[in-house]
């Protein structure tokens, strides 16, 4: 049902126009300078529009795809440009051809259902929240879901390996809701 309202919203022009913007507002609200994103599947967000205005607008910026060196070991994220060569790699998702490790300060994930406490559901092969949990080095990246609204479930069931996102960005607003300061 989740990838059907995906795919569904996925078709709105506006829809994708507005997580456009909300994709750039978010890198411009962290101020980071490496990021990972992921090769869109059908009913994802592309964010390789975003992606690449980002990367025009500062030559020290970089960008990264997620590679899959193996089942059941965490992501690697290899530099990605507009004109990276691609190749197709595990679960037939191209993957770039660079070899360069980039470690992204932020890392957008895309969401196949979300709530509004910042937990995801994706694919259930576990590949973010692994990699997640075996983070390189002291600080782990921002991560930002991106998500359809049609995709917002009241409360989805955690597992004990489940990693709650900062922050999940749909054309229709963030969650959690930022709360005011006092």
């Amino acid at each position: 049902m989740l990838l059907e309202a995906r795919l569904q919203a996925a078709s709105e022009p506006a829809h994708n126009a507005a997580l456009n913007h909300r994709v750039l507002d978010a890198l411009k609200h962290y101020g980071v300078s490496r990021v990972g994103f992921y090769w869109p599947l059908a009913g994802e967000f592309d964010a390789r529009a975003a992606i690449a205005i980002w990367l025009a607008a500062d030559s020290q910026r970089e960008a990264s795809l997620p590679v899959v060196s193996e089942r059941g070991v965490p992501l690697e994220f290899h530099a990605w440009a507009p004109d990276t060569p691609m190749k197709i790699g595990h679960h037939k998702i191209a993957e770039p051809t660079s070899g360069r490790v980039v470690v992204p300060d932020l890392l957008f994930v895309p969401c196949v259902g979300f709530d509004a406490d910042g937990f995801r559901l994706g694919y259930g092969g576990g590949y973010y929240d692994r990699t997640l949990g075996a983070w390189p080095g002291p600080k782990k990246p921002v991560t930002v879901g991106i998500a359809y609204e049609a995709c917002r479930t009241n409360a989805l069931q955690r597992e004990a390996h489940d990693i709650p996102l900062d922050l999940i960005v749909t054309e229709a607003g963030l969650y959690p809701q930022p709360q005011p300061a006092d």
